[in-house]
This record gives structure tokens, C-alpha cells and sequence, in this order.
């Protein structure tokens, strides 16, 4: 009697024949992105062929732990992050108070002082740059200035520039250099003038402390990544505190050093 041959019946002899016998399952390699649709049919045919029901879970939670492996920040990686704020605040913290002293050095007193003419600006070759670029600046005495560009083309410009500031000054072209003579400030001028870096310095202080919460929002973060503690953001924001006093005492200083030169008659 001749014996039929039935595909389907030679395949499932063939898929059992090579997988029945496995006791672990065995996944494809998942490193490339176009690999994922075949592999997960395959995972699905192996499990399904030894009665076991196929769990998209499982499979998702083995995969994770498989192509990501969490690793914990050293201590020096930590150091270096706390090093790096302190050093951002100590840098930002410095810059503030130059930006302060040369805000109140633009600010006249009685003496002539160069540094009054820092923030002018002049057009040159239709471009506005700061005056003493291009320029050199002295003080013959001590009620004038003295004001001799590189360029003598520029002698127009400078002198405009002069004229439209805030300074309260008639500059005097001979051609060659600009003469500032400085007036005697008023008492009304002086008290005007007070009010300025009073202003000028409350800005310095609120600048110092933006510094200081953008540090502390810096510690928190890293205490929220587990890499800092509570009690060591505590211990890190009392020394910040700190710093932020020291630099609170330097604005108070030079502020109380300009306020004395202008009310000085």
C-alpha cells in the first residue's frame, strides 16, 4: 500500500524534532532595529510550540534589562559636579561686583577720574564702540580730562558723542584733542547722583542672589538624581550662604566708599 506524503505533517514532525527538546529559550541577537518584528515571531512560535503562553511583558522587561544597565555615580563624579557649582558661583559671584564698581566709576564725583567716560559710545565708521578703544584717556589735573584719539578723523564723532551723554560736560575740539573741564557738582547733583548707586548697588545684591538660588536649585537636582543627600544639600547650601554673605560685604564697601566721594565737597 503506497503511503501518502502530507507537508504539513513533515513540518510539524521537523519543528518538533529541532525545538521540543530545548529547556531554555534562546533569543535572536536584538541589536539591530530591523531585526526586532522577526525576532519577537520567533520568540512567540518557540513558546507556543512547548505550551507556554507568550507574555509581551516579560519580553519587554528582559530586553530593558538586557540593552540598559543603570550605573551608579562614583564619589569623584559627584565631587567634581559640587566643585563645578562652587567654582560657577565663586566665577559669576566676582563678575557681579566688576560690573558694579565700573557702574559707579562711570558716575562722576569731584576728581576727575577716566574711568566717567567708560560707557560712551561713538560712531565710528558706522559702527558704535566704546570710546576708550579708540582712544587715549588722561587726566592732566584734577578738574579735566584729556581725550586724544588714534584716529583724529574720529575727533567729530567723539565730541558728539560727548555732547549727547548724561555726563553734563562741554567737550573742547581743538583739532587735535578734547578738553573735558569738570563743574563743581551742586549739592543737588551730588544727592541725584547718590540715589544712582544706591540703585546701582541694591542691583549688584539681587544679582548675587539669583547666584545663589541657581546653586541651590543645582544642589537639589543632584539630590534628587540620589547622588547628594538631605542633610548634605543643608550642609552645602549653610556654606553657600556664607559666600554669599562675604560677596554681600564687598558690595556694601564700594558702595559706601562711592556714596563718600560724591556727598565729599
Amino acid at each position: 500500500m503506497a503511503t501518502t506524503f502530507s507537508p504539513v505533517s513533515h513540518l510539524r514532525s521537523v519543528f518538533y524534532t529541532s525545538i521540543a527538546p530545548k529547556t531554555r529559550l534562546s533569543l535572536p541577537d536584538f541589536g539591530s532595529a530591523s531585526s526586532w518584528s522577526a525576532s519577537a515571531n520567533y520568540v512567540k512560535l518557540q513558546v507556543a510550540a512547548r505550551g507556554v503562553s507568550a507574555k509581551p511583558l516579560f519580553l519587554k522587561h528582559t530586553v530593558k534589562k538586557r540593552m540598559g544597565v543603570l550605573r551608579c555615580a562614583t564619589i569623584e563624579e559627584i565631587e567634581a559636579e559640587k566643585s563645578m557649582i562652587e567654582e560657577d558661583v565663586r566665577e559669576r559671584m566676582e563678575k557681579t561686583i566688576e560690573n558694579v564698581r565700573s557702574s559707579f566709576n562711570s558716575i562722576r564725583t569731584g576728581r576727575a577720574n577716566p574711568a566717567i567716560l567708560d560707557k560712551i559710545e561713538v560712531e565710528y565708521y558706522g559702527t558704535p564702540v566704546v570710546l576708550k578703544s579708540i582712544a587715549q584717556i588722561s587726566t592732566p589735573d584734577a578738574s579735566s580730562l584729556l581725550v586724544q584719539p588714534y584716529d583724529k578723523s574720529s575727533l567729530k564723532s567723539i565730541e558728539k558723542a560727548i555732547v549727547n551723554s548724561d555726563l553734563g560736560m562741554t567737550p573742547n575740539n581743538d583739532g587735535e584733542v578734547i578738553r573735558l573741564s569738570l563743574p563743581q557738582l551742586t549739592s543737588e547733583r551730588r544727592k541725584e547722583f547718590s540715589k544712582i548707586v544706591a540703585k546701582q548697588a541694591e542691583e549688584g545684591k539681587v544679582a548675587i542672589r539669583n547666584i545663589r538660588r541657581d546653586a541651590i536649585k543645582s544642589y537639589e537636582k543632584l539630590e534628587k538624581e540620589k547622588k547628594l543627600s538631605e542633610d548634605n544639600v543643608k550642609d552645602l547650601s549653610a556654606d553657600l550662604q556664607k559666600v554669599t554673605d562675604e560677596y554681600m560685604k564687598k558690595i556694601d564697601a564700594i558702595y559706601k566708599q562711592k556714596e563718600k566721594e560724591l556727598l565729599k565737597v
